[in-house]
């Protein structure tokens, strides 16, 4: 794929042309991503980043346990609209449309305490798409801060939504965000589409930034 793709006009069509619960990578209940942000022990007013969040059911799961401090991502404009207008109270919620591998808005971000990404870094096939996200993650995560990060796993699929993939395993996120951060859990998943029953094999892993 080349540098100059537009990805949000790829984004914008995939979610007005599509139901958000046919997309590829929906699901019901991120309970997955929920049991990882628990373990964090964050307060209820921390700081929670949701990087291309896309139309996501998590920020109103995050919302009915009453967090209060979340900002919401994704290049895409139509998914941000689907998101807000399915959510009961967007009271406490911030929405930056812009792209992560070549932030505007998201350079006035301020420091988070958890940054999480489920399905959206293994779509950063690009060297320079990588080095800009990292950059940014670096740049805006707190010491004693948290990533969580959910991707293709190294033996999951190659492509999603037409777009090519880079599946990652612990020690590609390790190298890239490097030695300021420690793992402290991963593991493999296996997502089932709650209609078609269709699988992708995931990687999950929760890092802390030292302090």
């Amino acid at each position: 794929m080349s540098e100059n793709y537009d990805f949000k006009t790829h984004w914008d069509i995939a979610y007005l042309k599509n139901s958000i619960e046919d997309l590829g990578w929906y699901e019901d209940d991120p309970v997955v991503s929920l049991d990882l942000i628990n373990k964090c022990n964050l307060s209820r007013n921390s700081m929670i980043f949701h990087a291309g969040a896309g139309a996501t059911k998590l920020i109103q799961k995050l919302k009915d346990d009453e967090y209060s401090n979340i900002c919401v991502n994704d290049i895409s404009k139509s998914a941000i609209d689907k998101l807000k207008s399915s959510i009961n109270n967007i009271d406490g919620l911030s929405f930056v449309v812009d792209d992560l591998t070549n932030p505007k808005d998201l350079l006035n971000l301020e420091m988070v305490d958890l940054w999480h990404d489920r399905a959206v870094l293994h779509f950063f096939v690009q060297q320079s798409q990588q080095d800009a996200y990292f950059n940014l993650l670096k740049r805006k995560v707190k010491d004693g801060g948290y990533v969580i990060f959910s991707e293709f796993a190294i033996d999951g699929a190659k492509k999603c939504c037409g777009l090519d993939i880079l599946n990652y395993s612990d020690e590609m996120f390790q190298e890239r965000l490097g030695d300021d951060f420690e793992l402290l859990e991963s593991f493999k998943h296996l997502y089932k589409h709650p209609s078609n029953g269709n699988t992708r094999k995931y990687i999950y892993s929760l890092f802390k930034r030292k302090q």
